[in-house]
């Protein structure tokens, strides 16, 4: 039986990682893919101390880790943190992230946090981590004579603590649930005593989640990885008596693991995609040989039921918003026979959003996903049974993620869901329409080969769009834009939840989240920008800091749309000029000439190709376009034109 412990979703054995890590270069080409090929291995205690040690080292260099993101992270914890910090870094590439680490000295969380000098505050690092348990809010295993005032006590402590952090830094903070021991002073009875530990410690965890929300933070439910592994497990008396370690020695990957997948989250890099392999995946057997009524699949067998789980599993993602997709080697028509023929099958071909059936090998079939759909190829999560297939699509993409599988299909929703691929630091309803979005651009494309022109095409599609500021609804999703977006994306700076909340509330920034739906289906939100105001002696001035937009609705003018909507906010507040900026990145160069083919005029342009433009808002005029435009709480697409 597997154990999370064991990360066994990773592959073992397949390079020398000890040799690998040692000649890593600075200069080295596609050094962060290297970096992230080698941390999907399950990497040795002491192999990931040395792919730490190296990072860091690669660091000092000025090494280029792309297209690992980059990330700073600070830990304030109450236990001797460090040997979890050593797994980390490998952790952190793992999920495609470059992670540099520092710790505040041991049990130092408030005076650190308080201390608007201390060298968490002052570092001004992306993210700090809570790592604190039961014995830093006092929660020990006696029972509480006022459990109300012990439980208050715990629940302010750990919100001095936040709002510290927030107010000297702005850091997103990610807030751990508190493991609850197994040290039962009643037994079963105890979750019926207010004042037992474990009583007070599902009420504390209710209580962080609530922090959570109410200060943009995020969650690590670390009380759920410790129930996951056992609680016997995850405390070892021995290792806090003599070292104070957070948990046993032997989850320290895996705590890594679970830290590194919400890092990732945070720099927007969750996966979007999963592609599915079919014989022996999704159903036992192969179906060109065996025909489909012998396939092993439904009620009725235990070999039949597991590949149900496995439709199952998929089609709960799907119901989240991640897209559904197949590559197979196998004739298209026979590979589509079990979808359109088979009474037991969950999975219908109205699920697949592309269906790469055919002979060619796994990686370009999995490229080939990747174009099709307009996402990178490290959105991509691929399932396949077969270890040949796994170990050809890790060599040839190594950003693509490839769940080592058992010999058991009924253990593969296990493996997939434990991998920690999808991980989500927020869940909006543009997240829920993602698998359909990308199913109706299928049929909005077969609209477009039968239009006559541009503005043919984008009638027919009865666009409406929808302006708003930021607010605490769109805010998760705006923040997960501007950490996904990096194509159009005019300076690709990245803002965490704690930064999008600042904005929004910033009296000297105009911010704009936009949405589009059609008649083919609800895009959700699909841009935002954000406008800083200045004053000088020409007059006001807005700098836009951050335009960007999916890449799903290209080709709508809805940039057009969106200056309109910006020149509009811009009058009122009096400015006279908008000031928009281009930083290029390897990735965003399809919006090098956005500015000027708005009329912007270009002003600077600097030998790192950042280009500065100015438009000069008494001159514009609102274009003919052929959108429905709505506000929430405001006047009608008549306001925008003069």
């Amino acid at each position: 039986m597997p154990s999370a412990i064991d990360l066994p979703w990773l592959a073992t054995g397949v390079v020398d990682v000890r040799a690998e890590i040692l000649a890593l270069q600075p200069d080295q080409p596609k050094l962060g893919e290297t970096l992230q090929r080698i941390a999907t291995n399950r990497l040795k205690p002491s192999e990931a101390v040395l792919f730490a040690k190296r990072l860091r080292h690669l660091r000092l260099d000025d090494a280029n880790f792309a297209p690992l993101s980059p990330i700073s992270m600070a830990i304030l914890a109450n236990s001797t943190f460090d040997l979890v910090i050593d797994e980390l870094p490998a952790a952190a590439a793992r999920h495609g992230v470059a992670a540099a680490l520092s710790a505040a000295p041991f049990d130092q969380v408030m005076q650190s946090a308080l201390d608007p000098s201390s060298e968490v505050n002052r570092a001004g690092v992306d993210v700090v981590l809570l790592a604190v348990d039961h014995r830093w809010f006092r929660l020990d295993n006696g029972l509480a004579a006022e459990p109300n005032k012990r439980l208050t006590e715990a629940v302010d402590q750990m919100t001095t603590v936040v709002n510290a952090l927030r107010s000297h830094g702005g850091h997103t903070v990610i807030m751990q649930t508190v493991p609850v021991p197994p040290l039962p002073l009643f037994g079963s009875f105890d979750a019926r005593v207010a004042g037992s530990q474990r009583a007070l410690i599902q009420k504390l965890n209710t209580a962080i989640v609530a922090i959570a929300e109410e200060t943009a933070s995020v969650v690590a439910d670390i009380a759920a990885l410790a129930a996951q592994v056992g609680a016997d497990q995850w405390f070892d008396p021995v290792s806090w008596n003599l070292y104070k370690l957070p948990c046993s020695p032997t989850c320290n990957a895996l705590y890594a693991d679970f830290i590194a997948r919400l890092l990732s989250s945070v720099r927007g890099r969750t996966r979007k995609c999963l592609v599915l392999d079919l014989d022996n995946t999704l159903w036992g057997g192969v179906v060109g040989d065996d025909g489909i009524d012998a396939l092993k699949l439904g009620q009725g067998s235990g070999e039949g039921e597991a590949f149900l789980a496995v439709q199952r599993m998929a089609l709960s993602l799907k119901e989240r918003g991640i897209i559904l997709a197949v590559a197979s080697k196998n004739n298209d028509e026979v590979a589509r026979g079990p979808f359109r023929n088979h009474p037991d099958m969950l999975l219908h071909e109205s699920d697949i959003a592309v269906f790469q059936a055919n002979w060619l090998d796994k990686p370009s079939n999995l490229e080939a996903i990747a174009k099709q759909l307009n996402i990178g190829i490290d959105s991509l999560v691929f399932l396949d049974d077969n270890p040949a297939e796994r170990a050809q699509v890790r060599a040839a993409l190594p950003s693509v993620a490839v769940p080592e599988l058992p010999g058991d299909a009924a253990w593969y929703p296990w493996y997939l869901a434990n991998a920690g691929y999808f991980e989500a630091i927020s869940f909006s309803q543009e997240d829920r329409l993602r698998a359909e979005s990308y199913a109706a651009n299928a049929k909005r494309a077969e609209v477009s080969t039968k239009a006559r022109d541009l503005g043919d095409y984008l009638a027919s599609l009865r666009i409406e769009l929808q302006f708003a500021p930021f607010d605490a609804i769109g805010r998760p999703r705006i923040s997960q834009l501007i950490n996904k977006s990096n194509q159009f994306n005019l300076t690709t700076r990245r803002y965490t939840d704690a930064d999008v909340l600042n904005r929004e509330q910033d009296p000297d920034a105009i911010t704009l989240q936009v949405r589009l739906s059609d008649r083919f289906g609800d895009f959700g939100m699909i841009g935002v920008i954000v406008g800083m105001l200045s004053n000088d002696a020409a007059g006001r001035t807005l700098t836009i800091d951050t335009w960007l937009m999916s890449c799903r609705v290209l080709g709508r003018r809805v940039e057009e749309a969106m200056l309109g909507e910006l020149v509009r906010l811009a009058r009122q507040a009096d400015v006279r000029r908008i000031v928009g900026v281009y930083i290029p990145t390897e990735k965003n160069h399809m919006v090098s000439e956005h500015y000027t083919k708005l009329g912007f005029a270009l002003t600077e342009k600097q030998d790192d190709g950042t280009c500065w433009f100015c438009l000069e808002v008494g001159d514009y005029h609102y274009p003919s376009l052929p959108h429905k435009v709505s506000y929430l709480g405001e006047a009608p697409i008549a306001a925008l034109i003069e």
